[in-house]
């Protein structure tokens, strides 16, 4: 199998999703890719801590849609819509700075807290790739876990499609979990998939509670791309370390955590050879919801099913 290398050239990213958008590259079912990412804001270097602007890519300003800085998108030779897309996430290096910022805007968050007016507060650490540490100017020092915000495929829906609404093609999903050695299994909607990604986390909290998470620029980024023909979701699914995740996106949390049960129970149906009222009993002394994310316009929970918890005797 080939091993793919993108660099953030500005004919390599973009902002939006799209369907009739040309891909960067066009791999073979079981490729890997290897790319280096800019930060969601386009930023190409850190934030200021006085409040003063940054240098964005060139690119940024002549964006339609200014979302998420993305690399893509990359077609899959023998993708067809209805297939699953496997993404081995093989191996995240972070860059050298990140940033998280705290109200000064508008969101439902910030203003229940009542932090909106004014200006925000920048918290920007210096990332150790090394050992995968980070230290902000205010002497906080955290252990870092990076992971992609943003993974997704293009949707079958014409027009361009906003970065930051995770939906059942992926997206922003902006899972924790999804850190190097885990898989995530997102349907294709569209011949070739045309996957993109970015959005480069170096760590997060289960929610993403200030509407961001350490962002930041990615040195390395290494995915392995496999079409599988025989997995059909209807939603994306992650295998994480031990355990299954099922993924809920909504407007309204509750509906959200309901979408993520009814797979999760589907997906148990399938392991274990039950009926959707056998799979919600199991589920409830086994199966974790968990809020994913309560930052984007459409919420996210995520299921947890643990290989360990359920034995058959």
């Amino acid at each position: 199998m080939a091993t793919y290398h993108i660099e953030p050239e500005a004919d390599n990213l973009h902002g939006h999703f799209d369907k009739k958008m040309s891909p960067i590259l066009t791999i073979q079912s079981g490729d890997t890719i290897t790319a280096k990412t800019l930060d969601a804001g386009w930023g190409i270097e850190a934030p200021k801590t006085d409040g003063s602007d940054r240098q964005r890519h060139a690119k940024y300003a002549d964006l339609e849609m200014k979302g998420h800085c993305l690399v893509g998108p990359i077609a899959i030779e023998g993708a067809r819509a209805g297939h699953t897309l496997e993404v081995r996430i093989e191996e995240i290096v972070v860059g050298d700075f990140g940033f998280t910022y705290g109200g000064g805007w508008g969101h439902a968050i910030h203003k229940y807290l009542g932090i909106d007016e004014g200006k925000e507060e920048r918290l920007v650490w210096d990332l150790d790739a090394e050992s995968n540490i980070g230290l902000n100017q205010l002497g906080h020092e955290i252990d870092l876990h990076p992971f992609l915000g943003v993974m997704g495929v293009a949707p079958p829906e014409d027009g361009q499609h906003s970065t930051p609404p995770p939906r059942i093609w992926g997206g922003n999903i902006d899972c924790k979990e999804l850190v190097a050695g885990t898989t995530l299994y997102l349907p294709i909607g569209v011949d070739g998939a045309l996957f993109s990604f970015g959005d480069g986390h170096a760590a997060q909290g289960q929610g993403e509670v200030s509407v961001q998470a350490i962002e930041c620029p990615m040195e390395r980024v290494k995915l392995t791309l496999t079409v599988r023909d025989d997995m059909m979701l209807d939603a994306p699914r992650a295998r994480i370390d031990g355990a299954w995740l099922t993924f809920g996106f909504h407007e309204d949390l509750h509906q959200a955590s309901l979408i993520a049960l009814e797979d999760m129970a589907i997906l148990m149906m399938e392991r274990y050879d039950l009926n959707m009222k056998q799979a919600i009993a199991l589920a409830s002394p086994t199966v974790d919801l968990i809020v994913t994310q309560i930052a984007n316009p459409t919420l996210g929970v995520h299921a947890v099913l643990r290989d360990d918890i359920i034995r058959m005797v």
